[in-house]
């Protein structure tokens, strides 16, 4: 993408009603809308985040199937949301939100018991060793989920990484969390979950051209 066309997007992005755009010392001050999102959907239905959002495509897919819940696109990459909030004012889908910051501020975000769940798309698995803390279900990470969780708060990981997978599987298991369903290959599952196989991102769609497995972990952390 052209900066030109980024340029274009960032700006576009600052008069999109649903979009939140904190800098990264109003989080750390204290971010205003932290324990009050429902002022920004006006009531108080369930809050489902997809965190490292891209294009959005999953919260405007779930959107549209649930629209007595509320969706929240989270990525530093405002220019990559750009499409998924455009799409959501064109087809008033006011459950819908993306807000642009960095997930290790998640917990400054979002107040304590606030999120019912976590979707968590295709991230970078982050393989090199130390890019360890970078990724997004490392220990602190889930700690970080768990205190923004509700407490039957669940969190979902979809992502076409073997390694991101065994990793996030080998974690949860060692830290005695409870794993509600995993599986190494989706689409290849008769039982696997409607919501996990009903939504594809574009990435997605390409990889299953390719026959690449495409893995799922649905679980909820106790400490």
């Amino acid at each position: 993408m052209g900066s030109k066309n980024k340029l274009k997007r960032f700006r576009e992005n600052e008069t999109f009603s649903n979009v939140i755009q904190p800098t990264r010392k109003e989080v750390i001050d204290g971010f205003s809308v932290k324990g009050n999102w429902h002022t920004i959907f006006n009531n108080n239905n369930p809050i489902v985040l997809e965190l490292g959002c891209g294009k959005g495509e999953y919260t405007i897919a779930l959107a549209r199937k649930n629209p007595n819940i509320n969706y929240i696109g989270v990525d530093i990459k405002g220019a990559r949301f750009w499409r998924g909030a455009k799409i959501a004012l064109e087809e008033n889908l006011s459950n819908v939100a993306f807000l642009r910051s960095q997930i290790e501020l998640i917990d400054l975000l979002f107040n304590e018991k606030e999120v019912a769940e976590i979707w968590i798309t295709f991230p970078d698995p982050q393989i090199k060793y130390t890019r360890t803390k970078h990724r997004l279900t490392n220990g602190a990470f889930l700690k970080k989920y768990h205190h923004i969780l509700k407490p039957e708060g669940i969190v979902h990981l979809k992502t076409d990484s073997e390694f991101m997978h065994g990793y996030t599987l080998g974690l949860l298991h060692g830290e005695g969390q409870e794993i509600i369903y995993a599986h190494h290959d989706i689409y290849k599952n008769y039982h696997a979950p409607e919501e996990v196989t009903s939504t594809q991102t574009f990435y997605e769609s390409q990889y299953l051209e390719k026959s690449k497995p495409i893995t799922y972990i649905k679980f909820r952390l106790r400490y």
